[in-house]
């Protein structure tokens, strides 16, 4: 390579990376529009959570089809990136190959990249089958239309392409290595290139060399731009699915928090001592609002689970109430959560960091309450979720809103609430009628 080269290669490196770090940087933006949760205890529990679920993606393999085939891509891009560092060096310094003073771990590794790329390709080919041929249900329901049917589809060329763009220039390095040509020296090993080589035979030096580089720089520009159109992506989670399973609840499923004021409400109901119209000592024990109907109103790891979700649909094809036709899809909850967290970031990035209400909202805009008194509250969207997001938790804090600060729960469950209230039991029948049925027995 040249000067100009090396310059070239260096300026578009910092654009890509530049332009990464902002998007980054605007992420971890949005997700602390959140409130604060204190999830840093039981640190080795949660090291331990984050190496089986997202590294060792332990629930992937529950649906053995999607989750071998999902190690594989996700194999292949871990390892195959690790390439990634020999061309950036190569580009900076005008090296080639900088790598191959490894000898034989070389040779391996190249060789293993190469499987690895065959490999993807098969994994992604079938991947595409099962979204645009077969239409499992789980691609084909309502909530996975326009953008996110279309985002799925290009990820899946990406792949094809970056992984077609690295074979294509082994081979071309390869037909050069053997015609000894320049700097081109004969190292590696090709056990699939070599194959592809022949493709080169009769033509002349200088083409296959613009072959090799044209599909070098190809090669690097399009993983700069896959590393870019990551934020606008569902594959985010190659990324957040380390932080999200860190994070995640380590509490038992079905256990659901207490609010803090309403606790602290009711023991103050039952100190005998206290003066319960005392002004409260810590202005904070006094939320500005039960639950959440907006963005802001979620914590901020329910705000990373929504950037995290991979938009695979376990959760909604596991859900009992979208099976039997209801409204509800834990799916739609994240992306839902996730479109309004942008709507609000681009809101403040265009008010100079400041939110201006645009009279808009999560609840009502974006989730319905039909989706939210759907939920049976049974965990099966958490329990199939291959990197621990919860859908439920989302769910829980729109209801309470609705509960606490708008008395908006249906007539069956305001009835129930009355009667625990005033029967001490959900049914509408009176206290001293309550062990009738021993008589009877």
């Amino acid at each position: 390579m040249s000067f100009l080269d090396n310059i070239l290669f260096a300026l578009l490196l910092a654009i890509g990376v530049g332009f990464f770090t902002m998007n980054v940087k605007k992420l971890i933006r949005n997700i602390n529009l959140g409130r604060d949760i204190n999830r840093k205890d039981n640190s080795s529990e949660r090291w331990k959570n984050m190496a089986m679920v997202a590294i060792g993606q332990s629930k992937m393999v529950k649906r053995p089809i999607a989750g071998i085939l999902h190690i594989i891509v996700y194999a292949g891009f871990i390892i195959i990136n690790i390439e990634v560092i020999e061309i950036i060096i190569d580009g900076l310094f005008g090296t080639h190959r900088i790598l191959s003073f490894m000898g034989s771990f070389y040779d391996v590794l190249i060789a293993s990249f190469e499987i690895l790329a065959v490999l993807v390709l098969l994994a992604v080919f079938i991947f595409w089958i099962r979204r645009n041929t077969i239409k499992l249900d789980r691609f084909a329901s309502s909530d996975l239309t326009g953008k996110p049917k279309k985002d799925a589809n290009y990820i899946i060329y990406f792949e094809v392409i970056l992984m077609s763009l690295f074979l294509l220039m082994n081979a071309a390095d390869l037909h050069l290595q053997h015609l000894g040509i320049g700097h081109y020296n004969q190292v590696g090993s090709f056990p699939i290139s070599k194959f592809i080589a022949p493709l080169f035979n009769g033509m002349t030096e200088g083409i296959v060399v613009s072959i090799e580089r044209a599909a070098w720089w190809l090669h690097i520009v399009g993983i700069l731009i896959f590393l870019n159109y990551l934020y606008f992506s569902k594959h985010l989670h190659i990324l957040l699915a380390f932080p999200n399973t860190f994070y995640a609840d380590l509490n038992a499923k079905g256990k659901l928090d207490n609010l803090e004021s309403v606790t602290n409400e009711v023991k103050l109901m039952m100190d005998p001592s206290a003066d319960p119209f005392a002004t409260p000592t810590d202005p904070t024990a006094v939320p500005a609002k039960f639950g959440a109907s907006d963005v802001q109103d979620l914590n901020w790891v329910q705000l990373l689970n929504a950037y995290s979700c991979t938009e695979c649909g376990r959760c909604t094809s596991s859900c009992p109430a979208n099976q039997t036709g209801k409204k509800l899809s834990p799916r739609k909850i994240m992306m839902d959560t996730r479109d309004r967290l942008e709507e609000v970031g681009k809101n403040i990035d265009l008010n100079k960091g400041v939110f201006v209400d645009d009279g808009k909202s999560l609840l009502h805009d974006y989730i319905s309450t039909e989706e939210l008194w759907a939920c049976t509250s049974c965990n099966a969207c958490v329990e199939e979720c291959p990197i621990n997001i919860s859908p439920l938790s989302i769910i829980i804090d729109m209801r309470r809103y609705l509960v606490m600060e708008q008395s908006a729960a249906p007539n069956e469950l305001n009835n129930v609430m009355t009667n625990i209230e005033n029967n001490g039991a959900p049914w509408q029948y009176n206290q001293m009628d309550r062990l009738n049925w021993s008589s009877e027995a």
